[in-house]
């Protein structure tokens, strides 16, 4: 894995060079184990490699005997099957990240079409005088850029782009209010004006430094539900499971896993278990002296029955005040999710031995799992509610504009995934896939473990699995108040020490409990930072912090988090040292 950065000029002339190398230097810790840098005509390309196949020949960029050049940030796990359908090609590594370099001399901006894995990839084709930016269906991988009158430049994350100089840190008002109501930011828009995301499956077609073309390939598969039986729909997900993990095992460095004890991470252990000689290395984290659920036990006894090496990390409220300033400043595009936190802290004991992890992020999306889902199922007389209809600060004093214009964006992603006839469930499906999944989990995963260079696989999150999951019938994934119930089915006879029908409490950080302890000295901390004013009343964010519930909690830890993304971010301040520190300094 890997970071990527470059710019076009719309003028023709050569680009800056000091730009593009302080993007390359702003990447550094996604790739240290190697640099790679392409100048031609307006064009100029930068990469830092994380080698994790061909160690000894896949130095980027790739190049063909026209001058079209690749850099990637990819893993493309079907790269040895592509290999094989294009006899004649002549290859001058082992890298999966130069197939789609030959992909693209064949099949044109159409390449990614062929592409099973996550990635962005940049293409420089001199001949059509073009840059090609493309990024995986699910966008498990980001890709940002920005225009102006330089051009246009792309980098795999926004503070590379501003550390060109070509672009200032701004805060788009309208995205840090859906910030802070929601989490996460919606659509193509960051936080930061005038920096855009290229979205899930799409590609850009970039001329004289300007976008002159968009495609666009759905992760989901299109239609309504398919009648299936159970025992049918078992084996169909038995055989997508096992070829999604055994293709994301591809590697030529050592890997292991993070285990929940949920459903998702216990399936995927189970698989990697069965297909490796040896054992496997799964963490998982824990909170001790805390209202928290622990789920150590419960991961250790699912590790022990399928031979698996189990790592067991404390979180402690100590780790809290360090940490989140930490992460914070990893979160460059942000995301107020509390389990970035143990997150953090486990990419950074993986990172001691290993340099790739797989985890179960996507589960939920595909199979059924939030509760949410099903309260859009019932029907309107038993108070059905839709998605993300109450913001995390709404109604408590708090904001200085109570508008809810904030939701637009999540209404946007409901309308466009409200086709083909889908079911209400799917609807809820395809809109998380949308934008929960790539704009806050996968951001999360993605900054989390690059920051320790450590890549994150998530064998749940492929096409194979998605067509033999999304399709199902909807009684196969909701039954009842269970979610994911077909997958919960399978690891009942897979893996029965994961109880996968045993009540659940859902992972949960006690972020609330912590601040609260606190909330006296850290309320008017947070109130005064420029970033917050700027948006709430200051008595409405002291009063939150001298509040008890879970509600306040949460509220709390958004605007802390808030405050420490701007206070780093926007306003340039840095350091080491706790959450208190950093805001008390200056």
């Amino acid at each position: 894995m890997c970071g990527i950065a470059g710019i076009m000029t719309s003028s023709g002339t050569a680009p800056d060079r000091a730009a593009i190398e302080a993007m390359q230097n702003a990447l550094i810790h996604r790739g240290p184990d190697g640099a790679g840098l392409h100048f031609a005509d307006s064009v100029g390309m930068a990469q830092r490699r994380l080698a994790i196949i061909d160690l000894e020949t896949g130095d980027q960029p790739f190049t063909l005997d026209d001058g079209t050049a690749l850099i990637a940030n990819a893993e493309i796990y079907n790269y040895l099957e592509l290999k094989r359908d294009m006899p004649g090609t002549s290859f001058v590594s082992a890298s999966d990240c130069e197939v789609p370099l030959h992909l693209y001399r064949r099949d044109g901006i159409e390449f990614s079409k062929s592409l099973r894995g996550m990635y962005a990839i940049a293409i420089h084709d001199p001949g059509a005088r073009r840059l090609v930016l493309s990024r995986d269906p699910f966008g498990i991988k980001q890709l940002y850029y920005a225009e102006g009158p330089f051009g246009f430049a792309f980098a795999s994350e926004p503070q590379a782009l501003i550390a060109s100089g070509l672009i200032t840190a701004d805060v788009r008002p309208k995205a840090a209010t859906e910030l802070l109501q929601l989490q996460f930011t919606t659509g193509a828009e960051t936080v930061m004006s005038g920096i855009f995301r290229v979205l899930p499956g799409e590609t850009l077609v970039v001329e004289s430094g300007r976008i002159a073309r968009r495609l666009r390939h759905s992760a989901l598969p299109e239609g309504a539900p398919e009648p299936i039986d159970e025992q049918t729909a078992l084996e169909r997900i038995e055989a997508a499971l096992v070829d999604s993990v055994t293709v994301h095992q591809r590697s030529d460095v050592p890997y292991g896993m993070f285990l929940s004890g949920g459903v998702d991470s216990s399936a995927v252990l189970a698989l990697m278990a069965r297909l490796n000689d040896r054992p496997v290395r799964a963490f998982t984290v824990g909170f001790s002296d805390t209202r928290a659920v622990d789920e150590r036990e419960a991961a250790q006894a699912i590790a022990s029955a399928l031979g698996a090496e189990h790592v067991e990390i404390d979180f402690t409220e100590a780790d809290f005040w360090t940490t989140v300033p930490k992460v914070a400043l990893a979160m460059d595009d942000p995301v107020a999710d509390y389990a970035e936190l143990p997150t953090f802290k486990l990419a950074a004991e993986a990172s001691r031995d290993l340099k790739v992890i797989l985890c179960g992020e996507g589960g939920d999306e595909l199979f059924g799992g939030y509760g949410r889902y099903r309260s859009v199922m019932r029907p309107w007389w038993r108070y059905r509610r839709a998605m993300r209809s109450r913001g995390a600060v709404e109604g408590l004093g708090i904001m200085r504009d109570e508008s809810r214009d904030w939701r637009s964006g999540v209404s946007v992603s409901e309308s466009v995934a409200g086709s083909d006839g889908r079911s209400r469930l799917q609807i809820a499906q395809a809109t998380d896939c949308a934008d929960w999944l790539p704009h806050d989990l996968l951001i999360k995963l993605d900054r989390c473990l690059m920051a320790h260079g450590v890549e994150g696989r998530t064998p749940m999150l492929d096409p194979v699995v998605a067509k033999a999951a999304f399709l199902l019938p909807d009684a196969l994934k909701v039954r009842g108040r269970i979610g994911k119930w077909i997958l919960r089915r399978w690891l009942s006879t897979t893996l029965p020490e994961s109880k996968p029908f045993g009540r659940k409490h859902g992972f949960t950080v006690p972020v609330g409990e912590w601040i609260m302890r606190k909330g006296d000295r850290l309320g008017p901390l947070v109130a005064r930072q420029a970033g917050v004013a700027d948006l709430c009343r200051p008595e409405g964010v002291e009063a939150v912090f001298r509040s008890s519930g879970r509600r306040a909690g949460f509220a709390a830890w958004v605007l802390l988090f808030y405050a420490l993304w701007h206070r780093q971010h926007i306003e340039g301040v840095t350091g080491g040292g706790d959450a208190f520190e950093l805001l008390d300094n200056g």
